[in-house]
């Protein structure tokens, strides 16, 4: 979307207020996290298995007040909300995670966020990532650039998949070492720790310290959207094995397999992975 286009439908005050809503939600957050120690919130399981917290509804309700106030007229899609199908219908659209990384967030793993993009016309437009235990806010304006906490971030200048810093599931990183011609090299993948947070994992990517961090199917749009536009602004992408850009917004927000990188890593990290 141009960005002319992108500014006339985002209020000129809108960054600065979604930034302090995003801050207080991770002030609600953080009383039930225990670094290192199981949270203080009631935990239940959802339809599935997948579990969560007191934090999860706390924050979720609050941001689906807040930021709806903000864009009375915009859509609302949620990992913790009933799902309503009139955002198919929706130019613009809120997509938000409350904590995504309920695991780590329960288990006492520093590496939970928030996350929270506007779609326009199934496109990012505004993408924010916190990650409140280290107080780091990513933020994101469709053609205005990336940055963390108000600096500008670029993704790595790294060209060649050998050496190339990885990080995500291993049976996905194993597949690109092989079929990458890498396995038991010198120059083999350097396996960095697994990112919980899919949205740290993408925005890590973003501001260079990953050059590639692998998503494996099932991820849902919360878990992407604002970190995408985040990434797709500091100079890489979020695509399907296919080389395809996500769609978000569609009625089942679900996506298969997924890589995110600096764009002279994609043919070889593409041609990997098929």
């Amino acid at each position: 979307m141009p960005l002319s286009d992108v500014r006339a439908i985002l209020p000129e005050d809108l960054l600065p207020q979604v930034r302090a809503i995003i801050r207080e939600a991770a002030l609600l957050a953080l009383p039930y996290f225990r670094q290192g120690e199981r949270t203080s919130a009631r935990v239940w399981s959802k339809a599935g298995g997948s579990p969560v917290t007191e934090a999860d509804v706390t924050v979720d309700a609050f941001l689906k007040v807040r930021l709806s106030e903000l864009i009375p007229g915009a859509a609302w899609l949620s990992e913790e909300t009933r799902d309503d199908p009139v955002r198919l219908s929706h130019d613009l659209v809120w997509i938000v995670d409350p904590i995504d990384g309920t695991r780590a967030f329960l288990s006492g793993d520093p590496d939970w966020s928030i996350a929270v993009a506007l779609l326009a016309h199934g496109e990012p437009v505004l993408g924010h990532v916190a990650a409140p235990v280290t107080g780091t806010l990513y933020e994101a304006v469709a053609g205005e650039g990336a940055t963390k906490d108000g600096a500008p971030i670029r993704v790595s200048a790294q060209a060649d998949l050998a050496g190339a810093r990885v990080t995500g599931p291993k049976p996905m990183a194993d597949r690109l070492e092989r079929q990458g011609g890498l396995a038991g090299t010198p120059g083999a993948l350097v396996r960095l720790p697994r990112i919980p947070s899919l949205a740290l994992r993408l925005v890590r990517v973003a501001e260079g310290l990953v050059d590639v961090g692998l998503v494996s199917s099932d991820a849902r749009d919360w878990d992407l959207a604002g970190a995408d536009l985040i990434l797709r602004e500091a100079g890489g992408a979020v695509l399907g094995l296919d080389g395809r850009v996500p769609v978000y917004n569609r009625r089942e927000p679900i996506h298969g397999e997924l890589v995110a990188l600096p764009q002279a890593l994609r043919e070889a990290v593409l041609t990997g992975l098929r």
